[in-house]
């Protein structure tokens, strides 16, 4: 069973998202359970002790004292790396905040009238989407450290890897992040085989994403990205394609 967690102060707005999920988990016969409503950082924190890939949905704006809704998600990062956050915002666009505080949220719901219940009802829906996608096929996500966070990330959303600044460290590249982790390029293509190709000694990108290639300048545009394209990259794209060596 997975534990739902959920914390805002706000007494109405998190009446409206229990009952939503509740009907949610009723109607689809989720295996998953609300473990914990509270209004306090704390009394979730005490709920979540132990848990285990836990689903947090976390008012932005909480006012308790030290914790806002993002150290809070920081704490669960930290107990529970595998959980999911969502957040709940009177605002849209502070999105950009979990990337301040290296937060992976998979979803923000705006606190809309009438709106909040539905919205978090599809927001679990497709959260137990992808947590049955990854226990058919676990090794369609690839996992990584970026300091003390553990972050999952889907096959299909990774764009590229690049060659990092640091020594030893990969930088992977999705459509709207950037991530550093303690890897080789070496290891990746070794691992992903033909899925992606090493196009340049710095670059290892997804062959699905390779929308246009411009020999004469040595280039490659991966998901609207720009990259570097090598003799030896030349070669691997023309292999793939069909053409042979």
């Amino acid at each position: 069973m997975i534990g739902i967690y959920l914390c805002d102060d706000e007494d109405a707005v998190r009446h409206e998202i229990q009952v939503a999920l509740e009907q949610k988990i009723l109607i689809e016969n989720y295996d998953m359970k609300i473990l914990c409503s509270a209004a306090h950082a704390g009394e979730l924190l005490s709920a979540a002790e132990g848990g285990r890939q836990g689903i947090y949905f976390l008012d932005v704006m909480l006012k308790d004292g030290e914790w806002d809704g993002f150290r809070l998600g920081q704490e669960l990062r930290r107990r529970d790396p595998h959980g999911t956050l969502v957040y709940i915002t009177s605002y849209d666009d502070l999105a950009w905040r979990t990337f301040q505080y290296h937060l992976e949220a998979f979803d923000y719901i705006v606190k809309q009238p009438g709106q909040v219940g539905p919205a978090a009802a599809r927001c679990l829906g497709e959260i137990h989407a992808r947590l049955m996608a990854q226990r058919q096929n676990p090794a369609e996500t690839f996992t990584l450290r970026t300091g003390d966070v553990v972050r999952h990330i889907p096959l299909r959303d990774i764009l590229f890897f690049e060659t990092a600044s640091l020594p030893h460290h990969v930088l992977l590249h999705t459509a709207n992040s950037r991530m550093d982790f303690l890897g080789s390029l070496n290891e990746l293509e070794t691992r992903f085989g033909d899925r992606f190709i090493r196009i340049h000694r710095a670059y290892l990108a997804a062959a699905d994403k390779i929308e246009a290639v411009d020999l004469k300048h040595n280039k490659v545009w991966v998901g609207g990205r720009e990259c570097l394209l090598s003799r030896a990259g030349k070669m691997a794209l023309h292999k793939q394609s069909g053409g042979g060596g």
